[in-house]
């Protein structure tokens, strides 16, 4: 049964949902370009980004992190080392589904670092509304779908370290897998039609 929203507080006695496979970290141009050739041939892959939070009114910074994820790896492409290179470009302009939250907001600072045109996104808090959810935070629709909750204990990513703790690549990774990993459950649900939509006791009428 699918859940239209679910409170907080049920949210927070979930048990946390384990990330498999491995986060691969990428520190420089020539690195990023190999290994940008293995997400670029998969069919989906989730997306997130980190920028630097700013305290000073005018004050703003560049997408420090981007995040691209598959069912058992994570890219962490270092974009305050690298820049927005060509093969990461190429990356987010290919035809395969990227997959994220709130990517309107990650694009937007992602065009700050180069002009680029990104193609087929799906941006979870709308599709999710197809399937009657009205959640729009990952969490809880993560909680929705699987009956865990994905945030692991918050961790400060030193976004401008030369190198980031295993820790807070796991940390990094962990949005991008969870919005692929949704993107996935809907589909199979999609597919087998194996589910059912939970009464709003709202919208319940009493016979007269």
């Amino acid at each position: 049964i699918i859940r239209r929203s679910i409170d907080k507080e049920e949210v927070k006695g979930y048990a946390e949902s384990t990330l498999p496979g491995t986060n691969t970290r990428r520190t420089d141009p020539q690195e990023a370009e190999q290994c940008c050739g293995l997400p670029e041939k998969m069919s989906h892959t989730g997306i997130d980004s980190e920028t630097r939070p700013s305290f000073t009114k005018g004050q703003s910074h560049k997408v420090a992190l981007l995040q691209v994820s598959s069912e058992e790896h994570c890219f962490l492409f270092r974009l305050n080392l690298t820049g927005l290179t060509l093969p990461i470009i190429m990356l987010l302009e290919n035809p395969h589904n990227k997959v994220g939250l709130s990517l309107r907001d990650d694009f937007m600072m992602l065009h700050k670092r180069a002009p680029f045109e990104q193609r087929a996104c799906v941006e979870l808090q709308e599709y999710v509304r197809t399937f009657g959810i009205q959640d729009r935070s990952l969490q809880k629709i993560y909680a929705i779908l699987f009956g865990e909750k994905n945030i692991q204990e918050p961790t400060l990513i030193q976004l401008g370290a030369e190198m980031l703790t295993l820790s807070q690549q796991q940390y990094a990774a962990t949005d991008a897998w969870a919005c692929l990993n949704i993107y996935n459950r809907l589909q199979e649900l999609k597919r087998t039609g194996d589910f059912e939509m939970a009464i709003d006791e709202s919208c319940r009428t009493t016979a007269l």
